[in-house]
């Protein structure tokens, strides 16, 4: 990730493995969530409502993940990440399960067990499982990895994820299309592989190096310089509600989540509507899979890129407040662009795939950037920090996907899809130039708390 250091020669390299098991972390959560994505044509059709309706069921989960995002940050920095991450796997592991059983008919009860509204209670429990992720992960990280090295961490943390969240549409189509799977026992197979994650986890994680068998003095001695990474229990929650940087992390947040669930949840269904000559092959179909999640694919690359310059920019000038911003700026600034420019292109596949894939990759050069910002303002508080930011960032989740159901049900009402998606993209493009305003106003050279280490 960075040269060693003299103080790092001998070291062991127990860190990398908690990375990778983190890593699968974040692509289980993906793969978990962006199969809504790809699922929703046969979930609502086995309860019996049009796939119009299908926001409903996306806000109840983005709502409970955002709404937990606090109190699961509070529990990993309190519990340590450790117990918290078994307990959200599992919790989220089990819901994934039972959402296979929407639709079911249960002759015992004369009825269909789990019909629409259930479906939107299970979703509702499932985004409390998943809340609290990526804060525990951020807690992880901190206690695992020295400061110049956490932006890349994040990096590779966001790659994991957006890769496997853009293979997911392609893996769907493979299971389903192909090899006959039908839509709930890929749900229960994704469950199992998140259940066989909680068994690895179990054996190998600690919440510190200190309690790592395996890590040895020198490790230890690089992870830890210049930090302290002792328990505690208090959270000074008075400045975190005063502070104008955390409220401005928070808005900054709204604005990629606002924007970017479209591009998980609405791109396979959007390209099957444009381009629906593609669906009359086996090949076509596995085509579409691959493009519907490219933006996602394209993006792990924007994730680990963005990690690296900032952690570069940040070790060759010591400034901390552009070394995190101005990446982000840039990000944010292109991926506008590039809504704007996909709007012009829905009559070509390539053209607009292209232009699609580039929004992901602009829209994930910000994330190191913002979650190891999380770590520079937060501290020892950084779980916490961050499951704000992800709370607040996913209260814009809700409430773009609200928007974004709510206009293209309008424009399918009247006929006119395409008119759907660029009145979308147009919202979006302005959105983004908002966010590099909000970045203007964010410094990461201020902790929160100046006296936490």
């Amino acid at each position: 990730m960075s040269n060693p250091s003299p103080s790092a020669l001998g070291a062991t390299r127990v860190r990398y493995s908690i990375l990778g098991m983190l890593c699968l972390l974040a692509m289980i959560t993906y793969l978990d969530r962006a199969v809504n994505g790809n699922a929703q044509d046969d979930m609502m059709k086995a309860v019996g409502r049009p796939v119009e309706d299908f926001y409903i069921v996306l806000i109840a989960f983005q709502l409970a993940y955002a709404l937990f995002e606090i109190p699961t940050g509070w529990m990993g920095d309190k519990y340590g990440p450790r117990s918290t991450l078994l307990r959200i796997v599992l919790w989220w592991s089990l819901f994934i399960g039972l959402t296979g059983f929407a639709g079911m008919y249960i002759p015992a009860f004369g009825a269909v067990l789990i019909g629409f509204t259930v479906l939107v209670v299970l979703q509702f429990f499932f985004g409390m499982g998943e809340a609290g992720a990526f804060p525990n992960i951020t807690k992880s990280l901190y206690h695992w990895f020295p400061a110049a090295q956490r932006g890349t961490a994040q990096g590779a943390i966001w790659l994991s994820a957006r890769f496997m969240g853009g293979l997911t549409p392609m893996i769907w189509v493979i299971l389903t299309e192909l090899l006959g799977f039908k839509w709930n026992e890929v749900l229960w197979l994704f469950a199992g592989i998140a259940g066989l994650w909680c068994i690895m986890f179990y054996f190998w994680f600690t919440n510190s190096p200190e309690e790592h068998s395996w890590t040895n003095q020198q490790e230890r001695e690089l992870i830890n310089a210049g930090q302290t990474a002792e328990s505690h229990s208090g959270v000074p929650w008075g400045k975190l509600l005063r502070s104008r940087n955390l409220l401005f992390v928070c808005l900054m947040y709204m604005v990629t989540n606002f924007n970017w669930y479209f591009l998980m949840y609405y791109m396979p269904k959007a390209l099957r509507s444009q381009f629906p000559g593609m669906r009359e092959t086996d090949g076509g179909k596995v085509l579409l899979g691959l493009i519907s999640g490219t933006p996602l694919l394209i993006g792990m690359v924007g994730c680990m890129l963005g990690g690296l310059l900032t952690d570069r920019y940040v070790r060759r000038t010591g400034d901390r407040k552009w070394g995190r911003r101005i990446f982000a700026m840039i990000g944010y600034g292109m991926a506008g662009v590039c809504y704007l420019m996909s709007s012009f292109l829905l009559g070509n596949f390539w053209a607009f795939a292209i232009c699609i894939m580039l929004v992901g990759f602009f829209n994930d050069l910000i994330m190191g950037s913002a979650w190891a910002t999380c770590q520079d303002i937060g501290r020892r508080y950084a779980a916490i920090v961050s499951g704000c930011m992800n709370m607040v960032g996913n209260l814009g989740a809700a409430l773009g996907l609200f928007v974004t159901g709510r206009i293209l049900k309008y424009y399918k009402g009247i006929g006119d899809e395409t008119a759907g998606l660029v009145t979308l993209f147009t919202l979006y493009a302005i959105i983004y130039g908002v966010g590099v305003l909000l970045w203007l106003k964010i410094d990461a050279s201020k902790p929160i708390d100046p006296d936490s280490h």
